[in-house]
């Protein structure tokens, strides 16, 4: 009787099965698990893993549905999930006499540059993210590769944001013995390469990695990382299988889920794996699965990212700590779900505040869409990526003399440093806007005396990842590029020519001559994204964020017209970036 007044409260309530109802998915793997077979006998432990990846201080809805995808909602279906799985009427199949546990992890990307973000670096430590994410309690954290776009200092200051010492962030195959903030966490315990979680008597063993690809995309500073992700997964394997641990997960933050599955094909002992970064949604074939060394299925999950669903991945063990099945899906944060109250009031509720005084903040009008479409910014000529190198260039020459250093001839913005993925309507641009395109922490700096032969290198390198979109899309300012994409990459520059009429090459052959003065943000001058013929050059940060650069820039302008700014969509309109037939 009891159970069904529970069962009709929680349908009242909009509460699902954890494995079945309600959610995205849902297949079921294992030994008499497949369709149209029966149940096995009854498992010894349920696990269930509730995951989560790629937040990046998305902390409310989409402008479509603003009241789904919330912090404060997925905060709630958290919490209303796990008491599902082990004490509420969803709790699996089999419940009566089962133990049941359940774990919840994050798989890296736990925030993110934005205005959002912005109103936790303004208010300082604890962060605005940490604060909600410390009240969900998680067993583990991956430390993915936008935890460092700020620095490994910043990194330190969101960690010690949490509260109590038992919220624990991994990886495995990062060292940061030369980062004395990030070292001294990891001396407290509080940074570590996994974890062992204790549920109804089970030890879990939950390792973490990050993307080895690290320092090409964020800022790790002096962080030793190490690419052999196979031997230290499976020495951590065998470590905790020799104490004795069985049920063994890989959490990791390899930037796309196809890498989680090759991986899975070198390991044996790993009964799932829980992957970030890539964005997919895999509703449609959760879990997904690969066979290890010893040909055992292993599911790999993910989930597209923000907090607009919980992953649910359910594992059945027998006594031996073998999986016998698994099943699980996606499910949704849906507008209907009621509010974490307190993650509405300490982290919604004064966010809001921030993001409505910056929406009400104008700092100049357009006659015209300011484009930053992600597939646009990455692959042509538009004239936000216009606009924000030609801000570049206009802050570096009004300090470079205050620095000590020459005037920049040329400026360069990276299509990934674009960040708003829209086109902004004609009207007035807000500071909010400035936020949401320009939203990592980039400083510009000045790039001394660029060799010729290095600077026509950028040019290609910018163009290299063509037709298909690429982050390291250059937009320039203070030059003339054409090129033709049908050449091998590597020669698709034909000529390249300074605001001046300065030939830096004719006809695919570099002109002799001086060097070539470039303005950028501190990213790419460290040799970033690809970037690495800049890596043998000093440079000089002039104390401007690029954020700052694109504000002030736009309020110089006070309008963009049409006149300077149409956004070229045809390849005859464009004047920097030219296709040649």
């Amino acid at each position: 009787m009891l159970v069904a007044i529970l069962a009709a409260l929680l349908v009242s309530a909009g509460a699902v099965s954890p494995v079945d109802a309600g959610g995205r998915g849902g297949g079921g793997h294992g030994p008499g698990h497949g369709p149209g077979h029966g149940r096995p006998d009854r498992p010894d432990f349920v696990l269930t893993v509730l995951h989560n990846n790629d937040g990046e201080s998305d902390l409310f809805g989409p402008a479509d549905d603003p009241e789904a995808g919330t912090i404060s909602r997925f905060g709630h279906l958290v919490q209303r999930l796990r008491w599902q799985a082990t004490g509420g009427p969803f709790g699996g199949w089999g419940w009566f006499g089962t133990k049941r546990g359940v774990v919840t992890i994050s798989a890296g990307d736990n925030f993110l540059a934005g205005a959002e973000w912005q109103a936790s670096l303004d208010r300082g430590v604890p962060y605005y993210d940490a604060v909600a994410l410390d009240h969900l309690d998680s067993d583990a954290f991956v430390i993915g590769n936008h935890e460092f776009d700020f620095g490994p200092e910043v990194l330190a200051n969101f960690i010690q944001s949490f509260r109590g010492r038992d919220d624990v962030f991994l990886s495995a195959n990062l060292d940061f013995s030369q980062e004395p903030s990030l070292q001294t966490l990891v001396d407290q315990g509080r940074i570590r390469p996994s974890v062992v979680v204790r549920e109804r008597g089970e030890r879990i063993g939950i390792i973490g990695v990050t993307t080895p690809e690290l320092d090409e995309v964020s800022s790790p500073g002096d962080t030793i990382i190490d690419d052999d992700l196979v031997g230290i997964i499976q020495g951590e394997v065998d470590r905790m299988r020799r104490a004795g641990i069985d049920k063994i997960l890989v959490a990791s933050h390899l930037q796309d889920i196809t890498n989680e599955l090759e991986l899975v094909t070198q390991l044996n002992h790993v009964d799932a794996v829980i992957g970030g970064g890539g964005g997919e949604d895999i509703s449609a074939s959760y879990p997904l699965v690969a066979n290890d060394v010893d040909g055992t299925p292993v599911p790999v999950v993910t989930v597209p990212g923000d907090y607009d669903d919980v992953g649910r991945l359910v594992l059945e063990f027998d006594r031996r700590g073998n999986v016998t099945g698994f099943s699980g899906g996606l499910v949704p944060v849906t507008a209907d779900l009621p509010q974490n109250w307190f993650i509405r009031r300490h982290v919604e509720q004064p966010v809001e505040q921030y993001l409505q005084e910056l929406a009400t903040t104008v700092v100049a009008t357009s006659e015209v869409g300011l484009n930053g479409v992600r597939d646009d910014v990455r692959s042509r000529e538009t004239n936000l990526g216009s606009i924000m190198a030609d801000a570049h260039l206009s802050a570096a020459r009004s300090r470079a003399a205050e620095f000590g250093v020459p005037e920049p001839q040329v400026a360069l913005q990276n299509g990934g440093g674009i960040r708003n993925n829209s086109v902004i309507p004609a009207g007035d641009v807000t500071a909010l806007d400035t936020y949401a395109i320009a939203a990592f922490s980039n400083a510009i700096s000045i790039i001394p005396d660029v060799a010729r032969a290095d600077l026509r290198a950028a040019a290609e390198h910018g163009l290299a990842g063509l037709p298909a979109p690429a982050g390291s899309f250059a937009h320039w300012a203070g030059v003339r590029i054409e090129y033709r994409v049908d050449n091998p990459m590597g020669s698709r520059v034909v000529n390249m020519v300074l605001a001046d009429g300065t030939e830096i090459v004719s006809d695919g052959v570099v002109v002799d001559g001086p060097g070539v003065t470039v303005a950028t943000i501190d990213f790419l001058a460290q040799g970033q994204d690809g970037y690495d013929m800049f890596e043998p050059y000093d440079f000089t940060t002039i104390g401007v964020a690029y954020q700052q650069s694109l504000a002030s820039y736009l309020a110089s302008l006070g309008t963009v017209t049409a006149e300077q700014y149409a956004d070229p969509a045809a390849p005859a309109d464009r004047e920097r970036i030219v296709p040649l037939p």
